[in-house]
């Protein structure tokens, strides 16, 4: 072969290597395709199932299928990421905090681990991320042994779903918020919001927290940031957005409705279009009312309600108990009036969001929202086909369980009968009432705070109480039963109010009153009684309110003074008097908005809230001693009377 020829063969050799190579890469699609979203919210670290759930209010309890737990979670997304390789997950808000023991007791460390398998690549920050504030929040997206003084917590670190026993990688997901800012640096405390591209289209996902939040968590683990409008930061990110070339925007948002029309509420329903049942807007809904046309989906969550509002919707009604489904266009309106798809997947890992977005590569825009809820139903009856529990996440799960159950299984009390955290008329709530004694009793002596009452918000007290379904009583409550029902780990504060302080902070249980927003019925201590009016003005609801020294640290309690009338007809008879009286770490700092207790005098820290339950339970209720039992005379409930 000459030289000339050699050269000829080797440019076509040359040549046909680059066409096969160029063949071989995938040409990006001219036709409209489709991405999968997956996403779910409040998971607040339920790695174990939290119990059934029905798909709607017509299927009997008894029928409703158990669901959740982190392995079937990260099943179900497995088996719909499996159908499409365009994929992502993300959350919208409440991965941590205010969660079972299994997780917090590790600093929801497991949490994390178990997101991290799931396949979660984006998330909002809720309110509960800022439980334990921002320092702790960026340890868990970073990694990193929680510290204790100079050396780690004990309880930190067990590596259960990290590379190496010992260590703590931090989250593989992104945390998401665009509108919390830093006041010091004028900089948003995490990234505003995330990107991925799918067939060379990007897909932007704002990452929105509430912006109530300073209202309903510790101020302390708000301090020195500010959160801003949320529909507001959203139009601001917008030309930011488009300037980059993205079109596909997507907004995960901390914040919900729930639906309240006529018809059955269904995971997949819009009943009300999530109006209240006055006919006002949800919170979600005022804010999708003044977002950018530019959104196309808004994944939404803090509610712990299931609905899809989208193109998708269902109405189900029922007559003669017979539910009938009816299919309809749906969506809450932007501020151009188009119907903007809005999604929730309930809590607690029930409910998964499906959701198929039709994109067009060469606008780079959404054409198309298709939403479904799915149930992450541990037994798939619904489709007829078995799912496997994924088993790496499993071997997490059953990890942090053995580390947990001897603790969690420790019985520390006896209850005569349920005690719920369901409010009566006057807004007492059994559990409340149990939970403000127990508090009491830690800080009555005089070294520890010299308390004559205590007072505990009723969003502090959680979901199920001390009541559980299909129990007999008397029943053996153990230390994660308490856990459940006091998981925040708030130490206890006792402080000086004067006779008028004490009727400010209960006139502020009602809205309109000292900037109070919502109305938070205050539990309340044994030795503490009184009467509202609920059709009276705001600051004027308080008729009645008696003092009566008690020592709950014996069984049954005794009086030990006479009672004292603090406020008759509505007048404070001696407003300079002072009491000392005692609260949890949030309402001291003016959490739920109880800013009258930021003026309390002569603060005085104590035991963690789970600590005075436990102590309470154990030293008073657990056998041999007879069982506790609210309707004794001497506990003194109901407390709390409600007048016209």
């Amino acid at each position: 072969m000459t030289f000339l020829a050699f050269v000829r063969f080797s440019t076509l050799v040359a040549t046909a290597v680059l066409v096969a190579a160029c063949a071989s890469l995938k040409a990006p699609p001219q036709q409209p395709f489709k991405v999968k979203v997956i996403g779910f919210n409040d998971y607040h670290g339920n790695l174990q199932s939290p119990g059934t759930f029905g798909a709607n209010t017509t299927i009997a309890v008894a029928q409703r299928p158990p669901v959740g737990g982190a392995e079937y979670l990260a099943a179900y997304v497995a088996r719909l990421k499996s159908q499409n390789p365009l994929n992502v997950v993300v959350g919208a808000g409440d991965f941590i905090g205010a969660s079972p023991l299994i997780s917090a007791l590790f600093f929801d460390e497991p949490a994390v681990e178990t997101l991290n398998r799931i396949g979660v690549e984006f998330n909002a920050v809720g309110n509960h991320e800022f439980d334990k504030g921002p320092a702790e929040l960026r340890r868990l997206q970073n990694g990193g042994c929680k510290p204790a003084g100079n050396a780690v917590e004990p309880n930190s670190c067990k590596g259960v779903g990290s590379s190496a026993p010992g260590s703590f990688d931090g989250a593989k997901f992104r945390w998401l918020s665009a509108n919390v800012v830093e006041e010091a640096t004028g900089r948003t405390l995490l990234p505003p919001y995330g990107t991925k591209t799918f067939d060379g289209v990007k897909v932007a996902f704002i990452g929105m927290t509430l912006r109530a939040t300073p209202s309903i968590v510790t101020p302390t683990g708000v301090a020195g940031l500010t959160f801003k409008d949320e529909a507001d930061t959203v139009n601001e990110l917008v030309p930011q957005l488009r300037a980059q070339g993205i079109e596909a925007i997507v907004v995960l948002v901390h914040q919900g409705g729930s639906q309240s029309g006529p018809n059955v509420g269904d995971i997949n329903g819009c009943d009300g279009d999530l109006k209240t049942a006055a006919g006002a807007d949800s919170e979600i809904g005022a804010i999708v009312k003044r977002l950018d046309n530019a959104v196309d989906l808004v994944i939404s969550g803090h509610t712990h309600a299931a609905y899809n509002c989208s193109a998708s919707t269902v109405d189900v009604a029922v007559a003669n108990g017979v539910a009938t489904r009816t299919p309809r266009a749906a969506g809450l309106p932007n501020r151009d009036g188009r119907l903007v798809p809005v999604t929730s997947a309930s809590a607690f890992g029930r409910v998964l969001t499906d959701i198929d977005l039709t994109l067009d590569p060469l606008t780079r825009d959404v054409l198309k929202v298709e939403a479904t809820n799915r149930l992450v139903d541990r037994t798939d009856a619904a489709i007829n086909a078995a799912i496997a529990a994924d088993p790496t996440v499993k071997n997490i799960v059953d990890g942090y369980d053995a580390l947990v159950s001897p603790l969690a299984n420790a019985v520390i009390g006896t209850i005569a009968a349920p005690l719920p955290n369901a409010a009566n008329a006057a807004g007492e709530m059994p559990a409340g009432s149990l939970i403000a004694d127990a508090q009491l009793q830690a800080t009555q002596p005089a070294a520890l705070g010299g308390a004559v009452a205590a007072f505990m918000n009723p969003g502090g007290v959680r979901n199920p109480g001390l009541a559980f379904a299909g129990a007999a009583y008397p029943y053996d409550v153990t230390y994660g039963n308490a856990f459940t029902v006091q998981p925040f780990g708030n130490s206890l504060v006792t402080m000086t109010l004067t006779a008028q302080q004490v009727k400010s902070l209960l006139e502020q249980q009602f809205a309109g009153c000292l900037g109070q927003t919502h109305q938070r019925i205050l539990q309340v201590s044994n030795g503490v009684r009184y009467s509202y009016s609920a059709g009276a003005a705001p600051c004027s609801k308080i008729i009645d309110l008696t003092l009566t020294p008690t020592d709950v640290s014996v069984v049954p309690p005794v009086a030990t003074g006479a009672p004292e009338n603090l406020v008759i007809g509505g007048v404070v008879r001696n407003p300079g008097r002072t009491y000392r009286v005692t609260v949890n770490s949030f309402l001291a700092a003016g959490g739920d908005g109880f800013t009258v207790l930021t003026g309390g005098a002569n603060p005085l820290g104590g035991a963690q809230d789970i600590d005075a339950l436990v102590a309470y339970l154990r030293g008073g209720y657990k056998a041999p001693a007879a069982p506790y039992d609210q309707t004794l005379p001497a506990l003194k409930v109901p407390r709390i009377t409600r007048l016209p």
